[in-house]
């Protein structure tokens, strides 16, 4: 009997004064019916709550128990604000975003009182330094991408903006990535959702990323058209062709572009319908084995007038990798250029499953991509890009000390123009107007405001990225390697990174002088089919 009580005191307390206060008002003055106005909803929704079947904390607990909804709903802004430690890791800690703040903001980044970081806790890494310190003036690092067969090459920044779709996020996100680039001198990706209006305004260097769903490219029945693709890649503000077959959110899916954030612009840029959620097949359909998909690069480089055309993938099936490999080797044609993206996820929403238990980490991918195409020979002709969570220098420095010649990151620049975490990218409430088609929310983003952030970002890290070089003796992140970086291990000892990221020999895919895991997903790969020629 305590426990009902207990249980159902609240609407039983609105239940006695509803019945007071009505009896009140007809008996003595009518103005004791005003906090009925309160009180008589508040019946209503105890009520509704004791006949209601869905929950069940509202069947026993009446009224009250909306403030355990109520509580959950705001939950991640309570954990944001009041209770995260400053370097909770995931998506991205207090620490990282704040430093992407201050760079962008152009404030003083500076750390008193030495280093946060627990130097005896697993994983911590460093990059040892050298009393041969270089002073490096100019930090607008750069490489060259395009290889024997690309006529147009282009003169990159070692840090570029990933893929960030119109749709996906706000056309005033759009241009304030676009108008920073163009001030910054470095790139622009377009994502997978085609190029559109706000990717051009500013005359930014694009990345034209061809996707699944060929995009901007397509015939009505979405299948790759090669007329609209040549006449869209002619443009001079498009740079480079990236072929993405997989993202590191969900590798091995699809993207969806749910139907509430289809706008009539969206849907004329993509070329699809408003009708129904725009999917992106899980498969590319231009192509189903290595061999075709070499054709489909070379078929590209020659409709873009000869522009470097590259692959972005998060790394599954090694042997698949590998049978690209032996289609290189086969026909003599190589991608320009090969992202690596991490399976850790990124800028877009996935399943969880995908997003969690899908794709290999970016570092272990990238070293394994770096050691394929070094054993098979091929590495001077690809240069090869890094995707993924890159915040501070020294997440640059590791992945350029494992392979990569450059690197891409789309959540370091969404914090530039005002992202805050929260999380509500797939809703359309993106409360900063980054990741909402929301044309009120979006306003909140002063395009020329959060453009100069973004190019602030990128200067300010690229000149970090210069004192941690010519602290280590270095020039240029090409001279990294894997040996400055330094891990402390679960065992409480130190390794070298070589020991982490071990470097495979040139050539020692033909020579057959590699190791016996390795040796193993090789003779799995068949240039001819993505099929294993043993399980």
């Amino acid at each position: 009997m305590h426990m009902i009580l207990s249980r159902y005191f609240v609407l039983q307390l609105i239940t006695t004064l509803t019945l007071t206060f009505a009896v009140l008002g007809l008996l003595v003055d009518r103005w004791w019916f005003a906090p009925l106005i309160v009180l008589a909803p508040l019946l209503a929704l105890g009520i509704s709550d004791l006949i209601q079947t869905s929950h069940a904390i509202l069947r026993n607990y009446p009224v009250i128990g909306h403030i355990r909804f109520l509580l959950e709903s705001v939950r991640p802004e309570l954990r944001q604000y009041l209770i995260e430690d400053e370097r909770d890791p995931l998506p991205f800690s207090r620490e990282q975003r704040t430093l992407v703040y201050r760079r962008a903001k152009n404030v003083n980044d500076a750390q008193p009182f030495g280093t946060v970081k627990v130097v005896d806790a697993v994983g911590y890494g460093w990059i040892s330094h050298s009393i041969r310190a270089k002073a490096i003036e100019d930090h607008d690092f750069r490489i060259t991408i395009g290889g024997a067969d690309c006529l147009r090459p282009y003169s990159a920044s070692v840090l570029n903006i990933s893929g960030t779709s119109f749709g996906a996020v706000s056309a005033n996100a759009i241009m304030a990535f676009n108008k920073g680039a163009k001030a910054g001198g470095f790139a622009h990706n377009t994502g997978e959702g085609s190029i559109s209006p706000y990717h051009r305004r500013h005359g930014g260097d694009i990345i034209w990323q061809v996707a699944t769903g060929y995009f901007g490219c397509r015939t009505p029945d979405g299948h790759f058209d090669p007329e609209r693709f040549a006449k869209a890649a002619a443009d001079d503000q498009v740079k480079m062709i990236e072929i993405k077959l997989s993202q590191g959110a969900k590798p091995g899916h699809g993207g969806v572009l749910p139907k509430a954030k289809i706008t009539e612009e969206i849907a004329l840029t993509r070329g699809v319908s408003r009708d129904h959620d725009c999917i992106s097949p899980s498969a590319h359909s231009a192509f189903t084995t290595p061999l075709e998909l070499i054709a489909f690069i070379k078929q590209l480089r020659e409709l873009s007038g000869h522009k470097p055309v590259g692959l972005k993938m998060a790394i599954g099936h090694r042997y698949e990798f590998f049978a690209m490999v032996m289609a290189m080797l086969n026909t003599g044609v190589t991608p320009d250029f090969i992202v690596v993206d991490g399976g850790e996820g990124g800028t877009g929403a996935a399943p969880a499953e995908l997003s969690n238990h899908a794709g290999l980490p970016l570092h272990e991918g990238l070293s394994f991509v770096q050691n394929a195409l070094v054993g098979a020979g091929l590495r001077e002709r690809i240069k090869l890009g890094a995707s993924g969570k890159l915040v501070s220098a020294f997440d640059l420095c590791r992945v350029f000390a494992i392979g990569a010649d450059y690197a891409l990151s789309a959540r370091d620049f969404m914090f530039a123009v005002g992202c805050i975490q929260s999380r509500s990218c797939h809703t359309n409430n993106c409360p900063t107007g980054v990741a909402t088609q929301d044309s009120l929310r979006q306003r909140a983003l002063v395009v020329d405001d959060k453009a100069q952030r973004v190019t602030n970002f990128h200067r300010n890290t690229l000149r970090a990225l210069a004192e941690l070089l010519g602290a280590a003796g270095l020039a240029h992140p090409d001279d990294l390697m894997p040996w400055h970086l330094h891990f402390r291990h679960q065992s409480g000892a130190v390794l070298r990174g070589d020991a982490i990221y071990p470097k495979i020999m040139p050539g020692a895919l033909l020579s057959g002088d590699m190791s016996e895991d390795l040796a193993r997903e090789w003779g799995r790969a068949q240039p001819h089919t993505f099929e294993p020629a043993f399980v």
